[in-house]
């Protein structure tokens, strides 16, 4: 096949390795807007679950974006300046320029040429393809020139969040909600190199106005977050990589693919940080793609309908479990007069995923504090 990608991230990436690793005979072409040597965004993170779906199709690419990552098997919950921590929930952190150039070099193996620098919002150049994958991201311009066909919804959420980064290494992955004057503001922070972690900072609207967040600078709002969270910084400084403000949308679509143009990756749907699900739902989207593409070698429609078929019940349980967790996190103020064990549970059954029982057998100790503080049982 000839085939064209718009967008050099890990979905139209992958896909593309796959695709050139089964029949080195597709011709394939990948335009990424971004230039060759950016570097925007700090670390990903991935479950042993996520990973492991690379792992089983692909273990050598699996062992080269491994290589060197962090791994570790807890998380922490810092509330009322209390530490709870969550055993038995295990996370693989890498840079996520690490994890692009590892892609980028196993496609130019393949000889799979990129084109850097370029932002592609047509489909004329790619006339000549017999499949197009828009994996152009969250905002993609191919979804947004169709969306007639595509028939997106954008749903933005209210509250704000900022990217940063830090080197103060949290070790282990940490969430820490902290009480300020203007109101909440929480941080999600994990390192994920040997110098440097991500610090996403968040707060909702009513925070976000008091404290002026919405009339400072950058460099203002980097200050402020910094001197919010300045004792879990422990003296080392914030650093931005273009880090506005922003709110989430949740992105989803109606119909997944139009002649023979298919969405992949957040231009299809997006999860949300808070569920740390981004990168892991484009790489299966891309092993979904790649699969149905085997099973209908010369035939584009019929491989597009099963990738909906194979993905779409997976990936809705997943982004309804998204939207949960952001549901939380917007309503988190009225929880935070619970004790901290409290509220680590409740943390942890945000998504309705998990059950107490669950919860019993990750980790006992937590279930018998909670049992302990609560006679009646758990809610439903």
């Amino acid at each position: 096949m000839n085939i064209g990608i718009v967008g050099g991230g890990p979905a139209g990436l992958f896909f593309a390795w796959l695709v050139k690793r089964h029949d080195p005979s597709h011709r394939i072409r990948i335009v990424e807007r971004d230039p060759a040597d950016a570097t925007y965004g700090w670390g990903v993170v991935f479950s042993d679950v996520a990973l492991s779906f690379v792992r089983d199709i692909a273990p050598e690419l699996h062992a080269e974006i491994t290589r060197g990552q962090l791994r570790h098997d807890a998380m922490r919950i810092v509330h009322r300046g209390q530490e709870v921590m969550l055993p038995n929930n295990p996370f693989h952190r890498m840079a996520r320029i690490d994890l692009l150039r590892t892609l980028r070099a196993q496609c130019a193996l393949r000889g799979i040429a990129i084109e850097y620098g370029r932002r592609v919002e047509a489909l004329d150049e790619f006339a000549d393809c017999d499949l197009v994958v828009a994996a152009d991201g969250a905002g993609s311009a191919i979804r947004t020139r169709h969306a007639g066909e595509f028939g997106p919804a954008l749903d933005l959420r209210p509250n704000w969040l900022a990217w940063y980064g830090t080197t103060r290494l949290f070790d282990p992955l940490t969430l820490i909600f902290r009480s300020v004057p203007a109101g909440l503001m929480i941080a999600h922070a994990y390192r994920y190199s040997a110098t440097h972690s991500t610090f996403l900072v968040e707060c909702d609207p009513e925070t976000f106005r008091t404290a002026g967040f919405d009339r400072m600078s950058a460099g203002e709002s980097l200050a402020a977050c910094a001197d919010a969270f300045r004792d879990d910084l422990d003296g080392e400084p914030l650093l931005s990589n273009r880090s506005d403000w922003f709110r989430y949308a949740i992105v989803s679509n109606r119909r997944w693919h139009w002649r023979n143009v298919v969405l992949l990756g957040d231009a299809l749907r997006t999860g949300h940080p808070s569920v740390g699900s981004g990168t892991r739902l484009a790489m299966q989207d891309s092993i979904a793609l790649f699969e149905a593409c085997v099973a209908a070698p010369r035939d584009v429609p019929a491989a597009l309908a099963d990738f909906e078929l194979r993905r779409r019940p997976g990936s809705d349980a997943l982004q309804a479990a998204a939207i949960r967790s952001t549901e939380w996190y917007e309503s988190v103020r009225d929880r935070l007069a619970l004790d901290p064990v409290s509220f680590a549970y409740d943390y942890l059954r945000r998504t309705g995923r998990v059950s107490h029982d669950d919860i019993r057998r990750r980790d006992p100790a937590l279930a018998a504090a909670y049992d302990a503080l609560h006679p009646e049982g758990p809610p439903p």
